[in-house]
């Protein structure tokens, strides 16, 4: 691979890249930094900057303790949905409402054939959250000590939708029974306050496909999976500076 063949490369499909391609791609020190929510490239970067504060925090410079994360290992994931019910039980969500879902791309291959591939979406328990600087009344806030986005003052929730229409991946909901914003928060309230350490969503998925834990910890999975030398790591919608705390890889 050529480095003029690079700019032909953004408008292709990462799952189209082989794996001697993306080998070249840190070799030449690139590595994705964005993807478009149906699967394209958005953006290169060297691999340094990739792993800098926009995508992943260098090592030893994480903003919290623990650092709650989740890695989403996209190419194995077969839309079962087991994470989803999971999630529903463990958090009381109502059938109408989802604090996780999984989108479903389709892409050409020869002889009017396709694949499909699904993408588990969640809270990203942004950095940078939208939410939680829109919020009118800090319902919505962020921990200090892990990270976790979540609607901690539900009292105060006037259920103005502001921080459903600011979240960059339509990842709130009204509960109308309770008349407040309801959304993931890597089951906090349910298990990890509680003394747990896996989400609902985790635990159910057969695939292995989310990876849960403290991304701070060099023995953990996350940080393992992240730091992986030739893995290519994304986030969804990295161009609105949230700085994301899902991380996707195919490996």
């Amino acid at each position: 691979m050529r480095i003029d063949d690079l700019e032909q490369m953004e408008s292709e499909d990462v799952n189209t890249l082989p794996s001697v391609e993306r080998r070249a791609l840190l070799k030449f020190g690139l590595a994705v930094t964005g993807m478009y929510l149906g699967g394209s490239i958005l953006s290169l970067a060297t691999v340094r900057n990739a792993h800098g504060s926009t995508i992943v925090p260098e090592v030893g410079k994480y903003p919290y303790s623990p650092h709650y994360s989740m890695v989403i290992r996209e190419k194995r994931c077969i839309d079962c949905e087991l994470c989803k019910e999971a999630c529903a039980k463990t958090n009381h969500v109502p059938k109408y409402g989802f604090r996780t879902t999984i989108l479903e791309k389709r892409r050409a291959l020869e002889g009017n054939k396709f694949e499909t591939t699904f993408m588990p979406v969640l809270c990203n328990h942004c950095n940078n959250p939208p939410c939680v600087r829109v919020c009118p009344t800090t319902a919505t806030w962020k921990d200090k000590k892990t990270g976790i986005v979540g609607i901690f003052k539900p009292s105060f929730c006037i259920g103005c939708k502001t921080c459903v229409t600011a979240c960059p991946y339509n990842a709130r909901y009204f509960n109308e029974e309770r008349r407040v914003i309801d959304k993931c928060d890597f089951c906090f309230e349910s298990r990890l306050s509680k003394g747990g350490t896996i989400t609902a969503c985790a635990e159910a998925c057969p695939a292995d496909v989310r990876v849960f834990g403290n991304l701070a910890d060099p023995a953990s999975r996350v940080f393992k999976l992240v730091h992986t030398p030739e893995t290519i790591v994304w986030v969804l919608r990295p161009e609105t500076g949230a700085i994301p705390n899902v991380f996707y890889i195919n490996a």
